[in-house]
């Protein structure tokens, strides 16, 4: 059968991409689904962006060794990948004597990790080099290969690698009925498309479960949990310039101030149990927690510097706290990628790599391409010195027309958002990929001019540019006068 696929990856956030990324290596026809109008719309682009270093989770778990690997790959690839990535680093900062006790545990652990660059450092220290830290900061732990990272451009790179290398991307394709036969899984979408694949891999976050048990899977339990968080405007970046954590609890790593690779500070995230997988609500208790915690760290913190807030809901899993990657024992022609909660962002590359050695043991053969380049070149005009500035301009004069002044963002810029691979397809979609309506207006001011660029790319009536897809138009008409 010609339109048989080797693979169909469900789901095209950071797992399900690098999991694509790390196929498209080898000679084999991959699709990845994706229920909604773009890429990493759910966990993937609402999260701490954080790299972690790997001294949190368990010694010999799942989560410890790909935590540790992935944090090894993404510093190898973020360059080369044109990732926006800054090796920050990260403190644990503690504020009693038992808060010590727990970093140095946490530093114990990180060894036995084998966690790089890590050190314990005294009052002095930590206030030398964070001064906007509260007095009660008695000692931190700095582990020195992490940092922060942009969320959704670790998804977008792997996955345009793979689409280039020819992968199908499949958007707006939310999977409503999964059958098996002796040879392949016969995948049915909402709006009738069918595709069929020798195997599944099940990389849909907080719908993993749902889609397990469509092939008689019913081994795991994913329960949402909300974690709010709010952005600060660029004129406090620099307030800290290391994530800032708080020894961890059962609920989760606590509440952080971290700089962003954007030039902005973000603090929280909560952590609540929440009944519903699709409740993003922010809440007025909720910003309360996030800012009273991180005040705690940063007394000077402000909500009076909010530009926005938003919130993700992460995937818990029920299988002790660990991730859930394995050939599923109900359906061979299932691999599931489930419960990947932080340090799942970090993890995802090493994931991948797990993933497709599962692939292998299912029975798929593997031929490797005689070569793979996974290079990437993005135009990022604001980072540019004057004299490239200069020559980008002169080559192609859309790069030299600002759109967003918030985030100094080009038309040339939106142009190439719109037309690389997997490129954005509505008003979210490009805000994703170069930040235009990030900014302090929002896109109080680019909006307009964003959607007439989208209108006329994509060959769409400006009633037909969506914000997110689906029927979220961004005007109805035009009214007369």
């Amino acid at each position: 059968m010609s339109d048989l696929y080797d693979a169909i990856i469900i789901g095209c956030g950071v797992t399900g991409a690098w999991t694509a990324y790390e196929l498209s290596r080898y000679r084999l026809k991959i699709a990845i689904v994706e229920k909604e109008n773009d890429i990493g719309c759910g966990t993937t682009k609402a999260n701490s962006a954080i790299v972690h270093a790997g001294y949190d989770p368990e010694p010999g778990t799942l989560k410890a060794s790909f935590n540790v690997r992935g944090n090894e790959l993404i510093r190898g690839r973020a360059k080369r990948m044109a990732i926006p990535f800054n090796q920050c680093g990260s403190y644990v900062i503690a504020f009693d004597t038992e808060g010590m006790n727990s970093i140095i545990q946490l530093y114990n652990r990180g060894i036995q990790n084998g966690v790089p660059d890590m050190k314990l450092l005294t009052a002095e220290e930590v206030h030398k080099a964070e001064p906007n830290l509260s007095d009660d900061v008695c000692g931190a732990l700095l582990a020195g290969s992490a940092g922060i990272i942009s969320p959704f451009e670790l998804c977008c790179a792997p996955t345009e690698v793979a689409v280039r290398y020819g992968a199908d991307l499949l958007r707006n394709f939310e999977v409503v009925s999964m059958v098996p036969d002796e040879e392949k899984v016969t995948v049915t979408a909402k709006d009738g498309r069918v595709i069929s694949g020798k195997r599944i891999i099940n990389a849909a976050g907080l719908y993993a479960d749902d889609m397990a048990k469509m092939l008689g899977d019913t081994s795991f339990k994913i329960t949402p949990k909300r974690g709010e968080y709010s952005i600060l405007d660029s004129n406090v970046y620099g307030i800290v310039d290391h994530v800032i954590f708080q020894p961890p609890t059962k609920a989760g790593k606590g509440i952080l101030v971290s700089p962003t690779v954007d030039g902005n500070i973000l603090v929280g995230p909560t952590s609540d149990p929440i009944d519903f997988k699709d409740d993003l609500a922010t809440t007025d208790d909720g910003q309360k927690r996030a800012f009273d915690g991180a005040r705690k760290s940063v007394p000077s913190i402000s909500e009076r510097d909010v530009i926005t807030s938003f919130s993700g809901n992460r995937s818990v899993g029920d299988q002790g706290g660990d991730f859930i990657c394995s050939i599923s024992s109900s359906e061979p022609k299932l691999i599931n990628l489930a419960g990947i909660e932080s340090p799942g962002l970090t993890s995802a590359p090493a994931i991948a790599e797990y993933a497709a050695g599962l692939l292998r043991q299912s029975g798929i053969e593997m031929v490797k391409r005689e070569s793979f380049d996974d290079t990437r070149t993005v135009v990022r005009f604001k980072e540019l010195d004057d004299f490239n500035k200069h020559e980008i301009i002169q080559n192609n004069p859309s790069y030299g027309r600002i759109i967003c002044r918030c985030e100094t963002i080009t038309e040339g810029e939106i142009i190439d958002a719109i037309r690389r691979p997997a490129g954005a397809l509505d008003m979210d979609g490009v805000k994703r990929r170069v930040r235009a309506g990030m900014g302090r207006c929002q896109g109080g001011f680019c909006g307009p001019r964003v959607m007439e660029i989208l209108s006329r790319e994509l060959g769409i009536p400006m009633t037909q540019v969506t914000k997110f897809g689906k029927r979220s138009y961004m005007v109805i008409g035009r009214e007369e006068l």
